[in-house]
């Protein structure tokens, strides 16, 4: 394991139990933080990296906890912070979507995506930021989207839950910007996960039409900017929305 200037600080990583949440988690592990695998419904994908944690050599559990339930929130938060007496990183990764035309988007539909995605953000970040501010350093990583910033037909809900994001960025970085905590997202496009794999073959040679690079991306192209945003190298850096998506944004 490769030295780092973020070596021995911890962090909790939401949705860590596969696709770019597992990815950032193993690449921080790398960088010699301590990391808290957090998982609502995989447990035993959670369990799987917290043993690939282990061998990389640094301390890591898995804690369940659903964000759209600010109890829940609130303990996971306790346990990690008793555990290595505070969290220096947050990376609020975990995120569903629920895809569908609005005009006959249920309310449902609706309300599971803004609390998953956007309160989900909100609960976590609010419960580790006065550990942040009283030890004066931080790093919050969002994961958006690029549909937050171009929009895209059929996810409206998930759409404006991640446009929310980089709002919720760009205020609270200007509020805890005194304390040496940076705050920024990151908005991935199309990228080799489970999701996307899972789509029909006419499906994703539609997107990848749309994608000036011509491909999808992987989940290490999202981990290795969370491991620059969370070290020292990018203290400078707060506040912004940086795309990771082949162009699509453009």
């Amino acid at each position: 394991m490769g030295k780092s200037d973020i070596e021995g600080k911890s962090a909790l990583v939401t949705g860590a139990g596969k696709g770019i949440g597992k990815a950032v988690a193993i690449r921080l592990a790398e960088m010699g933080v301590n990391v808290a695998v957090n998982y609502h419904r995989s447990e035993e994908a959670a369990r799987d990296v917290v043993a690939k944690l282990g061998k990389i050599g640094v301390e890591s559990f898995a804690v369940h906890a659903d964000v759209r339930d600010i109890k829940h929130v609130t303990a996971m938060v306790d346990r990690v912070t008793e555990t290595w007496n505070g969290i220096d990183i947050l990376v609020n990764n975990a995120g569903i979507i629920s895809d569908g035309l609005l005009i006959r988007m249920t309310d449902e539909a609706w309300d599971d995506i803004i609390a998953t995605n956007l309160n989900g953000t909100f609960y976590c970040t609010r419960a580790v930021l006065r550990g942040m501010i009283r030890s004066r350093w931080g790093r919050i990583i969002n994961i958006g989207s690029v549909v937050g910033i171009r929009g895209n037909a059929g996810q409206v809900n998930y759409s404006a839950s991640k446009a929310g994001i980089m709002g919720f960025t760009k205020a609270l970085a200007k509020e805890v910007a005194t304390r040496h905590i940076t705050v920024n997202t990151i908005t991935p496009g199309y990228i080799s996960t489970d999701t996307v794999d899972g789509l029909p073959p006419e499906t994703k040679e539609r997107i990848r039409s749309a994608i000036p690079q011509g491909h999808f991306g992987e989940v290490d192209d999202v981990a290795h900017l969370v491991a620059y945003m969370a070290s020292e190298k990018a203290k400078y850096m707060t506040g912004q929305i940086i795309s990771v998506d082949g162009g699509m944004a453009i």
